[in-house]
């Protein structure tokens, strides 16, 4: 198997657990909190969705989909194009409001399909390149798309207990 070949299977298994975590959801239940501070799971969805967006768009050296397809306009957050949700708050948890299911994963999807374009083209000597020197030791671009790997199984994992949580009251 090609290293390539193993990250567009991990990032499959993202969007895989993204769509089973959102499946079946009203809006309104999409931003449900099960107390005064939990995340929704719209928010879990579209954060994780634009941690991936903001990283693959840096290491590849690209605009963002986010805004280069014109999903910030669809979304109509009331946030800076460059925030991503990492530190947000309560409040700005609960701005994260969608219209339909298929607003957070059309955009999941338009990303993960970005995603896999770029994985399908590495090798894996280009997975020792440092993408971010801001960390010690620096971070290469393997552990990059790792992180990002684990940060969406997580956030998507997340989402779901919400989810079951939901469906059990």
């Amino acid at each position: 198997m090609k290293i390539a070949d193993l990250l567009v299977d991990a990032f499959g298994r993202v969007q895989e657990a993204v769509h089973d975590a959102v499946e079946g959801f009203t809006p309104e239940e999409l931003t449900e909190r099960l107390d005064a501070k939990s995340n929704t799971i719209a928010w879990l969805v579209w954060h994780l969705t634009r941690v991936q967006d903001d990283h693959i768009a840096d290491i590849a050296g690209t605009e963002q989909i986010w805004t280069a397809q014109g999903w910030a306009d669809r979304f109509k957050l009331p946030f800076s194009v460059r925030v991503t949700g990492y530190g947000h708050t309560s409040k700005q948890v609960a701005a994260v409001r969608v219209d339909s299911v298929e607003l957070l994963t059309d955009y999941y999807d338009a990303v993960h399909e970005y995603t896999v374009r770029y994985v399908r083209g590495l090798s894996g000597v280009a997975l020792d390149r440092v993408v971010d020197e801001g960390w010690t030791p620096s971070v290469t671009l393997g552990v990059r798309l790792v992180s990002v790997i684990s940060e969406g199984l997580q956030h998507a994992g997340q989402a779901a207990f919400i989810g079951g949580v939901l469906r059990r009251r």
